[in-house]
């Protein structure tokens, strides 16, 4: 009760605002900037939000996160159909077949019900959304370019930025989605059919779960990676299990290559590339380029240069500890400002900055921001990575369990992949987790929650966990680490 009451004076102190003036606007109806705005109504501040997509949610719900997923789902089941339901004892007499206008059409119904959910909830918390295009024109103002034609001002206290990313281009590979030949991650959504072969540029997380993708549907995918590892900055011992997971399963890799140019045509397109070193070029034909080299913020028409905002050299919004810029009344969350780009990343950053300006503590702590790759098996990770540990000198204990060992895994014929579990030598702190196997993205959680709250590898040894489970693989690991394992 104390509590709510101090929410409600803070709320009202801020909230003093003249008719038609608001206490926060967002410029970004993502997942940070929807979620910013909810929170911000739910703490008594009166809020718009300004979006000009037709639908909420962001890159995320609408081209990203979600209708990823879907595919991602949608073709694991129709490979395993192919390829794995007999090991239980299921026969299909016939063949198996992918209807690609079902396939899409339950894509774009996830998707339009999870947006319309958004719109819902706006109104349920009484948030404004102002359908157009912003530009912030003065410390507590915004124009907004309407969708519907015209203009309008929208006058606040405070601005928030929230306008996430854009994939980045890559000058060889001209992306034209329209023309499905050479597409960037919003076009590889929505192919009509299923190519019979793709060259993915680039092996972090979106090109590997779109490869996954179209790989299950009968593609022939060949990953290019300029570095010589996948996902670079992730624990390379966990990477390299990934890399044999992903060649099992039929993927193709040319690490430490460069595409240096593109030929499209009608029949596909020449892909030609080099060593990252420098070196003999080569050619390769292909129906289909996924361009996948990376995100970067989208801040272009903000009027932040007008602002006098600062960015810093990768064109992010710098911002302090709070969130706040330059200009005390404009703060900025999510993938325009430094950090990993992840969604629920932005969500927390957009909850602790309105907190923050309803004079809260509002706080993110950026070692418990957990990273999932959504391919089968899922991998995930929270926390230090071994590399990281040692550039920092610290010194720490590692305990490891395969799914291998675990019942549940080889009851459901999900047996690849381990849990990694580091440790601080001395204190027995977990300072990182790193999964790969079934329902990595869900264990994650654990781990998680148990970095937040500095738990040691012995807590979750003695925590009670539910067999038969994947999850007790995680209690092994834990184990492994600060005694011996049961099951290994």
């Amino acid at each position: 009760a104390r509590a709510s009451g101090a929410r409600l004076l803070a709320a009202r102190a801020l909230s003093g605002s003249a008719a038609g003036e608001y206490d926060l606007v967002v410029v970004g109806g993502g997942p940070g900037g929807y979620v910013a705005a909810i929170k911000a109504a739910q703490l008594g501040l009166k809020t718009a939000c300004v979006e000009g997509r037709d639908f909420l949610g962001g890159t995320c719900l609408n081209v990203g996160c979600i209708p990823s997923k879907a595919l991602l789902e949608s073709s694991h089941h129709y490979h395993a159909a192919q390829h794995e339901f007999s090991q239980h004892g299921i026969r299909i007499d016939g063949t198996v077949s992918m209807d690609m206008d079902a396939l899409m059409s339950h894509k774009r119904s996830v998707v339009e019900g999870l947006c319309t959910g958004i719109e819902g909830l706006f109104k349920k918390n009484k948030v404004d959304w102002v359908k157009g295009w912003g530009k912030i024109i003065g410390a507590n103002e915004v124009a907004v370019s309407l969708n519907g034609g015209g203009n309008q001002s929208v006058k606040a206290k405070n601005i928030l930025i929230a306008t996430g990313s854009e994939p980045t281009p890559l000058p060889p590979c001209p992306v034209d989605n329209d023309k499905r030949r050479i597409v960037d991650s919003t076009g590889v959504l929505d192919l009509e059919s299923v190519p019979k072969s793709m060259v993915v540029v680039g092996g972090g997380v979106i090109g590997l779960e779109m490869a996954s993708v179209w790989s299950r549907l009968g593609a022939e995918v060949t990953v290019v990676e300029f570095m010589d590892s996948l996902c670079p900055g992730m624990d390379k011992e966990l990477i390299k299990g990934f890399e044999r997971v992903l060649k099992k399963q039929g993927l193709n890799f040319k690490m430490k290559t460069k595409v240096t140019g593109t030929e499209v045509s009608d029949s596909g397109v020449k892909v030609t590339m080099e060593p990252a070193s420098g070196g003999d070029a080569e050619t390769m034909e292909t129906d289909v380029v996924l361009v996948a080299t990376g995100r970067r913020p989208f801040t272009k028409g903000l009027g932040l240069e007008d602002m006098g905002l600062a960015l810093d050299k990768h064109g992010r919004v710098e911002v302090d500890e709070h969130f706040r810029t330059q200009v005390p009344s404009i703060w900025a969350i999510g993938d325009c400002i430094k950090g990993p780009m992840l969604a629920h990343k932005a969500e927390e950053e957009g909850i602790a900055a309105v907190e923050t300006m309803a004079g809260f503590a509002g706080h993110v702590n950026y070692d418990a921001i957990p990273g999932v790759i959504y391919t089968f098996p899922e991998v995930a990770a929270v926390g230090a990575t071994e590399e990281q540990l040692k550039e920092q000198g610290i010194a720490y204990r590692k305990g490891k369990f395969n799914f291998m060992a675990n019942s549940r895994g080889r009851a459901i014929l999900q047996t690849d992949g381990f849990v990694k579990i580091l440790a601080d030598k001395e204190t027995d702190r977990v300072l990182g987790v790193h999964i790969i196997g079934p329902n990595a993205g869900e264990m994650i959680a654990e781990a998680t929650l148990g970095i937040e709250y500095g738990a040691s590898s012995e807590d979750f040894a003695r925590t009670c966990h539910a067999h038969p489970t994947l999850s007790e693989a995680f209690k092994e690991a834990a184990l492994a680490t600060f005694a011996k394992p049961i099951h290994s």
